[in-house]
């Protein structure tokens, strides 16, 4: 086997693995990590880890020929550079909190570019969703607001009551 068709082998295994990586995350957040200390990067990673999400890097041209083997949107323009590559289990809202709290901190790690549900997303676009209240903030403000309305119903019918002087005529 020649080297040069040994590197392409190990080029498509690459690409292969990029895409499957793509397939199974419901978002991909693409950020530049110049400057980005091996401590703040491993400590950035265990953040992510605890939110269901994952960043690593990859050779920018591998990722582009693995996004347009997944039909992804073609972000290569992006792809430049120190890029690392943040995916997830399902919440992109919790791993761009991670990415927001982390860029504030260290002035480092700007967003580039995302793709949710197969769209493009601009890095404000990005920075909007980390800025999100969490998820279990959100559903106890739902649960709250529904029983706010269940709660006022039942005290404009005790208003109604109280106002009848609460007797009850029954039909003889």
């Amino acid at each position: 086997m020649s080297t040069e068709h040994k590197m392409n082998a190990d080029k498509a295994v690459i690409i292969e693995a990029l895409q499957a990586k793509v397939n199974a995350s419901p978002f991909l957040i693409v950020i530049d990590y110049t400057g980005i200390t091996v401590p703040e990067f491993t400590d950035l990673r265990a953040k992510l880890a605890a939110s269901g999400a994952s960043c690593m890097v990859a050779k920018n041209s591998y990722m582009g020929k693995a996004l347009a083997e997944a039909g992804l949107p073609d972000i290569s323009a992006a792809l430049k550079g120190q890029t690392a590559y943040v995916m997830g289990e399902s919440d992109v809202c919790a791993a761009a909190k991670v990415l927001n709290t982390f860029a504030k901190a260290t002035k480092k790690a700007p967003y580039k570019v995302g793709i949710m549900d197969g769209a493009e997303l601009e890095p404000a676009k990005i920075q909007a969703l980390g800025d999100l209240p969490s998820r279990e903030v959100l559903l106890a403000t739902l649960l709250g607001t529904i029983n706010g309305a269940g709660s006022a119903l039942a005290r404009v019918i005790q208003a109604y009551v109280d106002k009848k002087g609460g007797s009850q005529e029954t039909a003889e």
